[in-house]
């Protein structure tokens, strides 16, 4: 004798029985997840990680003659927001908001420093030093703390970065950030600091040679 339910299950449709297939398949992966952040539970689904990366090369070398003074660390908030004329946000416009975080250092370049710019007496007690001034090196963000704190994409750009080949790209604002950097490192007196630092360096170096008196100025 044939059951209702045996009746029933004759009589479903192929594509009922693919979507109970799908079902099925779906539940046993969110099962696998949740039993993976079970304490004790092998992940079902773990990826392994692999640095297949080649030795680093030397490109290049530099000789520096400069005298790092003084170093600032900043941090900005950039807020980038990128609309369409004849489109709503939703459709169309990105905005970020990004917390840059970085360090500018600023710098004597001693290597400009010329024998005429080198003045000591007959009896080596009294020196006059005339450095160029000093200047600001490039901004230098650090990425283990500049993070976005949040993205909001319209519908377009979504779809866009399903084809594009670096999504969500952070370089906008990473280039904001660090010419804001730049901007308040000019503002920061950090050049000054730098000068006298060195100005200090230079009397406790020379001092400790022998000379009693030490000038030191700056100019172009």
């Amino acid at each position: 004798m044939t059951t209702s339910l045996g009746r029933a299950t004759r009589r479903m449709p192929g594509w009922a029985k693919a979507v109970s297939a799908v079902v099925v398949v779906l539940s046993v992966l969110f099962a696998g997840v949740k039993l993976a952040v079970l304490p004790g539970i092998k992940d079902l689904f773990g990826t392994e990680t692999h640095d297949r990366s080649g030795p680093a090369l030397l490109k290049s070398i530099q000789d520096l003659s400069r005298y790092n003074a003084a170093s600032g660390n900043f941090q900005v908030v950039v807020d980038l927001e990128k609309d369409s004329k004849y489109l709503p946000d939703a459709i169309r416009g990105t905005r970020t908001l990004y917390v840059g975080a970085g360090t500018v250092d600023a710098y004597v370049d001693l290597g400009q420093v010329g024998d005429h710019d080198v003045t000591v007496d007959g009896d080596r007690t009294s020196a006059t030093l005339r450095l160029p001034h000093a200047r600001l090196g490039r901004p230098a963000l650090d990425a283990d703390h500049s993070y976005a704190v949040s993205k909001q994409r319209g519908l377009f750009d979504r779809l866009g970065d399903l084809f594009s080949d670096n999504p969500n790209s952070e370089q906008a604002v990473q280039r904001l950030a660090v010419a804001h950097i730049a901007d308040a490192a000019k503002d920061s007196g950090l050049t000054a600091r730098a000068e006298a630092n060195t100005t200090g360096m230079l009397e406790g170096l020379l001092k400790s040679l022998g000379f009693k008196e030490v000038h030191v100025t700056y100019g172009p």
